[in-house]
């Protein structure tokens, strides 16, 4: 088992290479709060610093398998809170931070695609969604200190456990947006693929990058089909510090 690790680590300037704080944190009267993410997406990262959130990278290496008859609802829902969960459990127990997981697929007719383990499969993937519509379903699971106060309407409670992490409120949540890509051509399908972009990506693009020219419209948030709705996560976090002001 990983041991448990310090928050304390700081560069010269103050900051650990992990942390970034550019204009403050949304908790109201509370600019020095920040998060721990769950994940070492870069794109998630890009996500919450450009929204001025404060975070602390603590990645994960769960297996992402969904279960047999699974939906792909609570197949992310389940995958954000095990990151969550792992990372809680190699925190000082006493860690006041909150802890976002997060984990995205893509599900078009039956199928859940997740991230394509070669390039052969992105390229099925990806005439898959060639002038189809598809869904990008987020799951977020976020985690934080029972002295914090409950998320209204949607608080669960960790399960007994002697330790002190026992005492973590949780809420989880899933966001989906619909696409709709254009044909796609062998040819188009062939350039793409040898960008290399679509590897290590859910469904095997990335709309914010080489694949933005196959997207003819996106319903929902954008910023859910990069990798994280945001105005969720942020909605999440300031009903956390006004449950904390109750």
């Amino acid at each position: 088992m990983a041991p448990p690790l310090s928050l304390s680590g700081r560069s010269p300037s103050g900051r650990s290479p992990s942390e970034r704080s550019p204009s403050g944190f949304p908790f109201r009267n509370n600019p020095a709060r920040k998060i721990i993410l769950a994940s070492a997406s870069p794109r998630r990262s890009e996500i919450l610093r450009a929204a001025g959130i404060n975070y602390k990278v603590i990645g994960t290496s769960i297996r992402e398998r969904q279960r047999k008859g699974e939906p792909a609802s609570k197949f992310v829902a389940r995958m954000a809170a095990e990151k969550a969960a792992a990372v809680l459990a190699r925190l000082p127990e006493a860690s006041p931070y909150p802890i976002l997981g997060a984990d995205t697929v893509v599900v078009v007719g039956r199928r859940t695609l997740g991230k394509p383990a070669s390039v052969e499969e992105a390229r099925r993937m990806l005439r898959l969604l060639s002038g189809k519509k598809h869904t990008v379903l987020t799951g977020l699971c976020l985690l934080w200190p029972s002295s914090q106060g409950a998320l209204p309407g949607t608080l669960q409670r960790s399960a007994p456990r002697p330790s002190r992490k026992a005492a973590r409120n949780k809420s989880v949540r899933v966001v989906a947006t619909t696409v709709k890509f254009c044909r796609l051509t062998e040819q188009e399908i062939e350039q793409y693929v040898a960008t290399r972009e679509p590897l290590g990506k859910a469904g095997a693009y990335a709309i914010q990058g080489g694949a933005s020219k196959f997207a003819e419209w996106v319903h929902g948030c954008y910023f859910n089909v990069v990798g994280l709705p945001v105005s969720v996560v942020y909605l999440m976090l300031k009903k956390i510090d006004t449950a904390g002001q109750d």
